[in-house]
C-alpha cells in the first residue's frame, strides 16, 4: 500500500509499505477513507520525539470502512464505516476502567503514557493512518460507527480534535460569563475557541502570529492578538482584563516561537522545545486562575515559571486526551447540527499529495489552517 513516511527531519516521503494484516484477534483492518494532518505531527517531523525510526507511518486522525475484522471483534464488523480515535485502548486496565483512555497500561509496553497511534515507538510503535490502510488492535474499544447520512469531513475530526479542543476546554473549568485567553489559532485553538462559545464565555482573546488564522477566529466573535506586536503579551492581556482571564487555553505546545537559547538547547537535547506559550500564560491568567495546556509537550522545560503560577494560587490541567469518552456526545451534537467543525477545512487533497499537505501545513501557506488527504 502507499503511506506518508517519516524518513528524518523536516523529510517526508510517499512510499509503498507493506499491507497491515490481522495481529490479533480483536484487531481490525480499515480501508482509510480520509485522514487529516494533525499539528502534533509536526512535532514529529521536526524531530522532537525521539523515539522515531526512518520509515515510520505517520498520522493519528483516521476513518474509513472495517475491510477485515478479527474473530473476537463483536464492536463493529466488515463493511462498518467508522472512526478512530487517536489513543490505542486495551479497555479493562484501571485506567481504561476509569475512563482515563489515553493512559492505558496495556497498550504501550515501551513507555509510562498509553499507545497512540502514528506516534513513534515511544508511544507504542503503532503504524499512523495517513496510509490506504490502518490495522487498529483493540477494536471492541476505540472504533465508532458513524451514521451514512454524515460526511467524512463532519465526523473525521471526532478521532483527534474535536474531542481534544473539547477536552481541553472541560478540564479548564469554563463557565458562562467568563473571560477566555486561548493560545494558539491552529486547528485545536480554532474549535477551543468555538467551544468555549458554545457553553457561554463572555469573552474570548485569541492569540497567534498568522494573520490568516487569527481573522478565522475573529469570525467566530473572538478578540484577536499578534503576539509578535507587543514586547510581553501576557501582561497586555492582564492589563486588557484587568488582572487576567480566568482561563487560559495553551493550543501550542513545544512547538511555539523560541528564544535563541530555547534553540540552543533544544539542538543539544537539554529541552524539548519552547515555552513562550507557558510563559503567556503564567501572566495572562488571574489569581485564582486556571491553565489548561492541551499542545503537546515533551521533555524537561528549563527556567520554567513555576513561581509565577505557585504565588497566585494558579491551577494547571494538562495531558493527552482520553477521546474515546467525548465521540458519542459530540457526534450527538453533529448529528443535530449544533456544533460543526467542517469550517477549518482548507484544504481537501489526494493522499498522494501529501508531501505537499505537509509543506504548507508546516510552513503555513496557502492559507492553510486544516489538510484531510483521501487515499
Amino acid at each position: 500500500m502507499k503511506a506518508l513516511v517519516y524518513e528524518g527531519v523536516k523529510d517526508v516521503r510517499m512510499e509503498k509499505v507493506a499491507d497491515p494484516i490481522i495481529q490479533n484477534e480483536d484487531d481490525i483492518i480499515v480501508k482509510v477513507t480520509s485522514t487529516a494532518i494533525c499539528g502534533s505531527d509536526l512535532h514529529l517531523i521536526h524531530g522532537r520525539v525521539m523515539a522515531l525510526k526512518p520509515g515510520y507511518i505517520l498520522g493519528h486522525e483516521t476513518m474509513g470502512i472495517v475491510e477485515e475484522a478479527g474473530k473476537e471483534v463483536t464492536k463493529v464488523k466488515k463493511g462498518d464505516r467508522v472512526i478512530v480515535p487517536f489513543p490505542v485502548a486495551c479497555g479493562h486496565c484501571y485506567f481504561c476502567d476509569h475512563g482515563q483512555y489515553s493512559q492505558c497500561d496495556n497498550s504501550n509496553p515501551n513507555g509510562e503514557a498509553g499507545g497512540l497511534f502514528g506516534y513513534s515507538d515511544a508511544y507504542g510503535g503503532y503504524a499512523g493512518g495517513q496510509a490506504e490502510y490502518l490495522r487498529v488492535p483493540y477494536a471492541n474499544v476505540g472504533p465508532v460507527v458513524v451514521p451514512e447520512e454524515l460526511t467524512d469531513e463532519q465526523v473525521l475530526f471526532l478521532t483527534d480534535i474535536l474531542p481534544t479542543s473539547r477536552w481541553g476546554v472541560e478540564i479548564s473549568g469554563v463557565k458562562p460569563g467568563d473571560t477566555v485567553v486561548v493560545l494558539g489559532c491552529g486547528p485545536v485553538g480554532l474549535l477551543a475557541i468555538k467551544w468555549c462559545l458554545f457553553l457561554g464565555a463572555k469573552r474570548v482573546i485569541a492569540v497567534d502570529s498568522v494573520a490568516y488564522r487569527l481573522k478565522h477566529a475573529a469570525s467566530y466573535g473572538a478578540e484577536i492578538m499578534n503576539f509578535e506586536d507587543y514586547d510581553n503579551t501576557g501582561l497586555e492581556i492582564k492589563e486588557l482584563t484587568h488582572g487576567g482571564a480566568d482561563v487560559v487555553i495553551d493550543c501550542v505546545g513545544m512547538d511555539g516561537k523560541m528564544s535563541v537559547m530555547e534553540k540552543v538547547e533544544a539542538a543539544m537535547k537539554l529541552q524539548a522545545g519552547s515555552k513562550s506559550a507557558i510563559e503567556i500564560a503564567s501572566e495572562a491568567v488571574r489569581k485564582c486562575g486556571t491553565v489548561s495546556m492541551v499542545g503537546v509537550y515533551g521533555g524537561r522545560y528549563n527556567t520554567f515559571p513555576l513561581g509565577n503560577f505557585w504565588t497566585r494560587n494558579v491551577t494547571l490541567k494538562m495531558g493527552q486526551c482520553p477521546a474515546q469518552n467525548y465521540v458519542q456526545s459530540i457526534l450527538e451534537l453533529i448529528k443535530e447540527r449544533k456544533f460543526d467543525a467542517t469550517d477549518i477545512i482548507t484544504h481537501t487533497l489526494k493522499l498522494e499529495d501529501g508531501v505537499h499537505a505537509y509543506s504548507i501545513f508546516d510552513n503555513k501557506e496557502d492559507g492553510c489552517i486544516k489538510v484531510v488527504l483521501k487515499p
